[in-house]
């Protein structure tokens, strides 16, 4: 049975809650894993105006992101239809009409046009896509504390929404695997499935299409099946039959798992946080930063696999498919095991076992410099660890949260700007120190691959392990000492502290 005031919901609104995200993580699969391949090894860019192109995004990105989240939490929507859907919605209709222009030739460009006139021509693309991109991500994201309220019902929910993640990157990688695989039957030229050039960017561009025809039904799933909740002023303000009717309403959502008395005494009420204040909460630097670390892993080693399989380890085309599926793979199928994991060990300890993973992983690659089909058992290590610390750091961030989902989409946009600046400066740096100034890889390059992908496992783990103690000593709850907020419909002043356990039921 859930908690006394946790709100259940059924496996269908729970999928289709999932299936929001869907495009996104198409679109993010494409962006971080193949678009430095992309334009370096395909449209021939140096590595610099390729790192220019991921930078801008990501500054795009980490600025829209928190301005969104303000707005989101600010703005009540369009009509009936809910603020956090109706920002959701914004962002897809954004996202499908950039993205394929991103993954195709500049339309009048040749192969003598200088690249900054491809670049000018690629970052409004870019921009847009990357609004879009924020604006579905933090209203997806903020739903989950409004949907439910469980502890346990946030990892659920947690999970299904990278189970999604995962099945979408799994996606892309087979459909890439197979374009792959026919280019080189029709061209009937074995020598094709081994470098990438020119002849792939049809590749690509059928990719992008099929990505945004697929996720763009997802996205339509979603808003079929996902009725945001009324903000609970609108519903106090609507008088006993309004009561009456949210009462109905979650006795039929709630089924069996309702308790039969309900509470003869209101519950207290709840301080509302503004977002200034989180500014002065530090659990939300705490998790800032473990968040930060989490998708600067996940995203850097999506970015630079395919340059370390081709480049370093020397395999052909076709594996930065393969082995991206394969970590996939290994993520869907742990993310089964997570919530029981969880429930036994807490979510700092699995992160933690998340960890261990990727550190393993790194020390491989460390040691194996010529690493051949066991790439395969590297990959799952990787890709287990991954969904891990991933899905850990999201829950996290759902129990800074707790209840106060007035400036839930903030706290979001917040973290995800951190972690888009964090990316994009990162790739910059590798970028501009690549020791190679020619599309093809010199011998130095091989070496470069390899320890970048030591660093960005390994050595970002380190830092995240170090910010994860903080969380073991220093605890999350927020602390209210000398701050003003807002409780009900009245100021209130308090000194007091109270963990996020005595807000929304969370460890």
């Amino acid at each position: 049975m859930m908690s006394d005031t946790g709100r259940s919901l059924s496996v269908f609104r729970r999928l289709s809650y999932a299936t929001g995200h869907f495009l996104n993580d198409l679109c993010a699969s494409m962006w971080f894993t193949y678009l430095l391949v992309f334009y370096h090894s395909v449209l021939g860019f140096q590595n610099t105006n390729a790192g220019v192109l991921l930078l801008v995004g990501q500054i795009a990105d980490g600025v829209c992101t928190p301005l969104i989240g303000y707005e989101s939490d600010k703005n009540p929507g369009c009509g009936n239809y809910g603020k956090r859907k109706t920002w959701h919605l914004v962002g897809t209709v954004s996202v499908v009409l950039s993205f394929a222009f991103i993954f195709n030739q500049c339309l009048g460009c040749e192969s003598l046009t200088p690249q900054w006139v491809s670049l000018t021509y690629f970052i409004p693309f870019i921009i847009i896509f990357q609004f879009g991109w924020a604006a579905t991500q933090i209203s997806h994201l903020s739903l989950i504390p409004e949907l439910v309220t469980c502890e346990h019902a946030k990892v659920e929910l947690t999970a299904y929404r990278y189970s999604f993640t995962v099945i979408a990157n799994i996606t892309v990688y087979a459909v890439a695997y197979l374009l792959f695989h026919f280019q080189v039957r029709q061209e009937d030229d074995p020598s094709l499935g081994d470098t990438l050039g020119p002849i792939d960017i049809p590749v690509f561009r059928n990719l992008s299409l099929i990505v945004l025809g697929i996720g763009s039904v997802f996205s339509l799933l979603f808003h079929l099946g996902t009725k945001e909740r009324r903000p609970r002023a609108a519903r106090e303000a609507g008088g006993e039959e309004g009561r009456s009717k949210a009462v109905s309403e979650e006795d039929e959502e709630e089924g069996e798992q309702r308790p039969l008395l309900r509470p003869s005494s209101p519950p207290p009420q709840s301080t509302l946080l503004q977002w200034k204040c989180w500014l002065r909460q530090p659990a939300f630097y705490q998790v800032a930063v473990l968040y930060m670390c989490t998708r600067l892993i996940v995203n850097l080693s999506q970015t630079y696999i395919s340059m370390y399989l081709i480049n370093t380890l020397g395999l052909p085309k076709k594996f930065i498919a393969t082995i991206p599926l394969v970590m996939y793979l290994s993520g869907f199928l742990s993310s089964f095991i997570m919530k029981p994991i969880s429930r036994l060990i807490g979510k700092c300890l699995m992160y933690f076992v998340g960890l261990l993973l990727i550190l393993v992983f790194s020390y491989w690659v460390l040691l194996d410099d010529r690493m051949g089909q066991q790439v395969y058992g590297a990959a799952i290590l990787l890709g287990a660890g991954s969904a891990t610390i991933l899905v850990m750091s999201l829950s996290m961030t759902a129990d800074l949260i707790a209840d106060q989902t007035q400036s839930g989409a903030f706290v979001y946009g917040a973290m995800s700007f951190t972690d888009k600046v964090a990316n994009g400066a990162a790739v910059m740096i590798i970028q501009a120190l690549h020791p190679c100034h020619t599309i093809l890889c010199c011998p130095a390059c091989v070496w470069f691959y390899h320890y970048i992908m030591v660093i960005v496992t390994g050595g970002v783990a380190v830092v995240a392990a170090l910010a994860l103690c903080t969380i073991f000593i220093w605890p999350i709850k927020i602390r209210q000492r000398g701050l003003s907020v807002v409780s009900g419909l009245m100021g209130y002043q308090d000194d007091s502290e109270f963990s996020s356990d005595d807000a929304g039921g969370i460890n």
